[in-house]
């Protein structure tokens, strides 16, 4: 426009081009935030899936005795199809607030003491989440080198039940990171409903 001069021109730019990039990190937020749900959320369904072959495996093995038929391995994949559900659940479980917490001392705190503790267990529970996810990795990789099978008549190779183990203690480590980050940043949603049927 006639009149602008360049130092007016050069300070609009400069303004349009600080908001492409504030909107840019917001987007790349969300978008993070949202894979970082539906990842969890399809653990969840995951573990869903595993209850319901373990309702399959249990009335396979009922019936099979009803009608003196055996199936085996009913009981081995019944027990690995348990397992994998509670280990792939675990990440959406704490995401729901639903993990039991023993709160007796921080709800003795308040204010900034509080956020202090909050963020030292949950470093802590961090780092525990990854060493137990480094492990599960690791035996379930070592199981898969070694040939490991399982020493019942269904002769499972192990890496394959020990997957899931693996997989969902990388997701709680994950999970765990997740909250932590929220934790730093003043973002994180404390579940407040129904709070004390989950805490000792």
């Amino acid at each position: 426009m006639p009149g602008e001069g360049p130092g007016l021109r050069t300070g609009a730019t400069c303004e349009v081009l600080s908001r492409l990039g504030t909107a840019r990190r917001r987007l790349r937020a969300d978008d993070v935030r949202e894979a970082l749900d539906r990842l969890y959320d399809a653990a969840a369904a995951l573990a869903a899936l595993f209850m319901v072959g373990l309702l399959a495996m249990v009335l396979l093995s009922v019936i099979g005795r009803q009608f003196h038929l055996y199936v085996a391995g009913t009981d081995a994949y019944a027990g690995y199809l348990m397992a994998g559900a509670g280990f792939l659940a675990l990440a959406h479980t704490l995401k729901r607030g639903e993990h039991i917490r023993v709160t007796l001392l921080l709800s003795a705190l308040q204010g900034s003491a509080r956020r202090a503790l909050e963020l030292w267990a949950l470093f802590a529970a961090s780092l525990l989440a990854l060493l137990f996810a480094f492990y599960a990795c690791k035996l379930s990789w070592q199981s898969y080198a070694f040939h490991d099978i399982s020493t019942g008549n269904d002769a499972t190779p192990l890496w394959i039940p020990q997957l899931a183990m693996a997989i969902g203690t990388a997701i709680l480590a994950i999970a765990f990171i997740d909250e932590f980050v929220l934790e730093l940043r003043g973002k994180r949603r404390t579940v407040q409903s129904d709070e004390m049927l989950h805490n000792e």
